[in-house]
């Protein structure tokens, strides 16, 4: 799938170095299990550099040159894809070219995340979407950045979800009341939108934390965010954020830390639990008494 016109991108740089990480290994003969074992990482995350979903440290990417026993130019090429792959921006139009179903490539970070933290201030998280919310959403979506296949990107959003029933995994989500209220069709497909959110709460590895509008605020809601753990929650970590012209990846580790000191600060001034529960059905009969005048 592509928008019409024009030709495909050129990789990008996270997709270069994970190209060629990986042809270096394939030329060494060495398996991802041994690499990751003298390198000192996780067998996933030598999978989820090679794939493009993560960019390696610099002494990561050293190590790796260095068990392969590459060339000094080599290794200098290998440092500065890395330089140039940390916090990529990825305009819209130009993935919706190379990749296609952008379901696809969230679903790389996600199926490698043990965990992940979900911050959205406008709209209700992927996740936990209904068929018609997202199928509304992914349309606005198209009909401003092009695609040939809305409903393959619904398809892939809905099984997306399969993950939230995988108890090794956990998710967490902060929701803001906007977010609640923005509304992409009726009161009624917003109340039904709503259901799901307090049904999926209950799920033992989901916790969902809510944002009333009159509570103090404790933290700016720019825009949204994700933050994905790996095996090693400490240093595979991987976040992305939305813009209107494009998605960011963000890696590099001082950056990764700006996003975990604001989840911290946005869950301070949240509700979970019996709270959060009374407070979605407090604005599903708002939004039901609306709909009845």
């Amino acid at each position: 799938m592509g928008t019409s016109g024009g030709s495909v991108p050129a990789p990008a740089g996270r997709e270069q170095l994970a190209a060629e990480l990986r042809r270096l290994r394939d030329l060494a003969g060495m398996s991802g299990r041994d690499l990751a074992q003298r390198i000192g990482i996780s067998q996933s995350k030598v999978s989820r550099i090679e794939s493009g979903a993560v960019v390696p440290s610099l002494p990561e990417v050293t190590a790796w040159g260095e068990e392969l026993g590459v060339s000094v130019e080599l290794r200098e090429r290998l440092t500065a894809l890395t330089e140039a792959a940390y916090d990529e921006m990825h305009p819209w139009r130009a993935a919706l070219q190379r990749r296609g179903n952008l379901q696809d490539t969230v679903q790389d970070l996600e199926s490698t995340a043990t965990r992940t933290y979900t911050f959205q201030p406008a709209l209700v998280p992927g996740l936990l979407q209904t068929a018609e919310y997202a199928r509304r959403v992914i349309a606005m979506f198209h009909r401003q950045y092009g695609g040939s296949d809305p409903a393959a990107e619904v398809a892939g959003r809905l099984h997306r979800q399969l993950a939230l029933y995988e108890p090794n995994r956990h998710f967490d989500f902060l929701i803001t009341e906007a977010a609640l209220r923005w509304r992409p069709g009726p009161p009624s497909l917003q109340v039904a939108q709503l259901d799901r959110i307090a049904s999926v709460s209950t799920l033992d590895n989901v916790t969902i934390g809510l944002l009333p509008l009159d509570a103090e605020a404790t933290a700016l809601t720019t825009h949204n965010f994700v933050v994905y753990e790996g095996d090693d929650g400490a240093t595979d970590v991987t976040v992305t954020a939305e813009t209107i012209h494009a998605d960011m990846t963000i890696d590099r580790e001082e950056h990764v830390a700006l996003y975990r000191s604001r989840w911290q600060q946005l869950s301070r001034a949240a509700l979970f639990g019996d709270e959060a529960q009374e407070f979605l059905r407090d604005v599903v009969a708002d939004l039901r008494t609306r709909s009845t005048k």
